[in-house]
């Protein structure tokens, strides 16, 4: 491999736990860590050249490997493709841009409306991928735009309303790499926009098990009901398979309470999501995506 990618960094026989927030996975064959959309097509181009499978990540916040690790190859955004400029009142970032980074960045540009963001724990990439939001805000509310690279190596710029951003989900998809993406804010005060995110800050680390790892929550929010509240009346707050646990302080998060497998992840949430759906008859969504 070293005679065919001697100038991109990468990993052989790389533990996924180290890759994820959840902290479980097995070993991927190889782990890239590319610094532009060139490196990214070639790692992509050889992968289809030798038949093998391939996955983008970011931070890992959302995605839960197996024990057994993927026998493939994976493409990591995470802070090394990590640009971030501004113009006026638009920030222009990299897909690999962690996005509490990106919400300091613009308050210290005095720049408002993304201050919900500031405790995300992923990349501007994967945020966008799936509209992340939280406390009233969502990528879609500040995004102009998103380069995506296609897989003949071309990149496509999408407008806002092209990304057709909904609940957790947009426009691009299994075959479509976030580059980077323009962010529309506004001038605002900033020390206005400091005490809004202290505020989230508190919210977030009274509410949430923050001390532990997991993968944000857990389940997507079923129309007409909370997941959180639905878990916690099913009684299972505290439930355990092994090292996972529903989180006690909130239930709408499955965390890694004791050197959890991921096993322990994959059975726990599906002992919850059967449980809800006998007491309740609602079927609750993973957020999580599980790789196997």
């Amino acid at each position: 491999m070293s005679d065919i990618f001697e100038d991109i960094k990468y990993k052989s026989n790389e533990p996924l736990k180290n890759h994820t927030t959840m902290r479980v996975g097995g070993p991927a064959e190889y782990l890239f860590l590319p610094e532009n959309a060139d490196e990214i097509t070639r790692i992509i181009d050889y992968c289809k050249s030798a038949d093998k499978k391939y996955i983008i990540i970011g931070n890992g916040s959302n995605m839960v490997f197996s024990d057994e690790g993927f026998n493939g190859i994976v493409i990591k955004l995470f802070n090394n493709m990590n640009s971030i400029k501004s113009e006026g009142e638009m920030i222009i970032a990299d897909a690999g841009s962690i996005l509490s980074k990106l919400a300091s960045y613009a308050r210290d540009n005095s720049l408002t409306g993304m201050e919900f963001a500031a405790g995300i724990p992923g990349t501007l990439g994967g945020a966008v991928v799936m509209n992340a939001g939280a406390y009233g805000g969502e990528m879609k509310d500040i995004i102009e735009y998103v380069d995506v690279l296609l897989t003949d190596g071309s990149i496509k710029r999408f407008t806002n309303d092209e990304m057709k951003f909904g609940y957790r989900t947009s426009a691009v998809k299994n075959d479509m790499i976030v580059i980077s993406a323009g962010i529309r804010l506004k001038k605002g005060n900033k020390s206005d926009i400091e005490a809004t995110m202290l505020e989230l800050k508190e919210k977030r680390t009274s509410k949430q098990p923050l001390e532990y790892p997991s993968s944000g929550s857990t389940f997507k929010r079923p129309e007409g009901h909370f997941a959180g509240k639905l878990i916690e009346d099913a009684g299972l707050k505290g439930y355990r398979v092994g090292g996972a646990m529903v989180s006690e302080k909130h239930a709408g998060f499955v965390i890694n309470y004791d050197n959890a497998t991921a096993e322990d992840i994959v059975k726990l949430i599906e002992d919850v999501r059967n449980t809800v759906k006998e007491k309740f008859g609602v079927l609750l969504e993973p957020e999580v995506k599980i790789i196997r």
